[in-house]
Formats: structure tokens, sequence, C-alpha cells
């Protein structure tokens, strides 16, 4: 075997080590390494057929690669203290919603989480509104049984962001670091929830005297 075949296998080897990894990131540096590999082969046995091939694919796999590192990137800072949801936006679809139209009931099976563009929600069991900017429904994934813990309705006309949680699942298998940091932000909210039912608890009813 010489040395121009070492670099064929070299691009073999590390095209089916890509194949079998099954966490993104890995996955696409491999590949990318792969497919110089083969284009280094290919030039050398003068083969512009396999040269094209991975040429055409080195693309996908670079801007795959640059979105998933984007996406850790985003979702860490996220959990550090910017708890938007723009870091999830291309994986959801704009929906719009009429005044008094119910997302979900307390209870309902919960499939998915809302990022709030435009308009009011109101959650009628705390008396809470979710305004623009706001997130909710993200605590459906990890309650029991995937239910909802309360309610949400539409007050004032507007347009939500809908991230399936089967879209956050696929992230969540694919890339074990967006996982820790989803986790994270998850556990902030439930946090911050938290802090709400107390200071409620707390706070003095209508008609008491202070």
């Amino acid at each position: 075997m010489n040395w121009v075949e070492a670099i064929g296998y070299l691009g073999t080897a590390l095209t089916i080590s890509a194949s079998a990894m099954s966490t993104m990131i890995p996955l696409r540096i491999i590949a990318l390494l792969a497919s110089c590999a083969v284009i280094t082969y290919g030039f050398l046995i003068d083969s512009m057929p396999v040269v094209l091939t991975e040429m055409i694919q080195i693309p996908f796999n670079a801007f795959r690669l640059w979105q998933m590192l984007r996406l850790v990137r985003d979702v860490e800072k996220a959990a550090d203290g910017d708890l938007s949801l723009d870091w999830l936006r291309p994986f959801g679809s704009e929906r719009p919603f009429g005044v008094g139209e119910v997302l979900f009931r307390k209870g309902d099976p919960a499939t998915e989480m809302y990022y709030v563009e435009s308009g009011v929600f109101k959650i009628p069991e705390y008396g809470l509104e979710v305004r623009q900017g706001g997130i909710v429904g993200e605590l459906g994934l990890l309650s029991p049984g995937n239910t909802r813990t309360a309610s949400l309705v539409c007050v004032e006309a507007g347009r939500a962001l809908c991230v399936s949680y089967s879209d956050v699942k696929q992230l969540y298998y694919q890339n074990p670091e967006f996982g820790f940091y989803f986790l994270k932000l998850t556990s902030e909210r439930l946090f911050q929830s938290a802090q709400i039912d107390t200071a409620k608890k707390a706070a003095p009813a209508e008609g008491d005297v202070l």
C-alpha cells in the first residue's frame, strides 16, 4: 500500500466513523475531515467525480456545524442570565392567536412551548400576564406525564413562536451540551415560578389591615 492509497483509506475510515457517531458536533467535524481526505485522494488519482461529490458536501456539513455551535453558545448565554428564546427561532413556527383563544388548559397534554412575539397572554391560575419576550409552556416538557401545570389564554391578539417538544428532544439527544444548558435554563424558570408563588402567598390579601 502506497501513501496515496493510505489517504484514500483514511478518508474511508473517517467517513465510517462519522456515520457511527450519535452526537452532531463531533459527527460534523469528522465528516469535514473525511471530505478533505477524500478530496485529496480524488485529486491524486485524478477522479473529479470523487472530488466534486465531497466538495458539495463540505458546505452543508460546515453550515450545520456552525449552526449547532451557535446554538450551544446561545443556550449557554441564556442559561447564564439572558433567558430569551431567540436561539430556538430556527426550530419553531410562528402562529397568530385571537382574543379569548385558549392555547392550552391545565391538565392538557403538553407538546410545545411558546415565545410571545406580540400581544398579551394570561395564566389565569396565577393571575400572571405574559407579554412580548416572555416564554411559557416549557415546564410541561419536564412535568410528570408531560401535562400542563396551568392554562394559557390570549387576552390581546398577538403572535407566538411555537417550538415542539419533539424538536427540543431531538436537539437534546443530538448534543449533550445543548441538553445540559437547556436543563439549566428550565431550572431557572422553575425557580422563578417558585419565587412568584412564595411572593403571592406572603403578600397580604385585599382588605387585610397593614
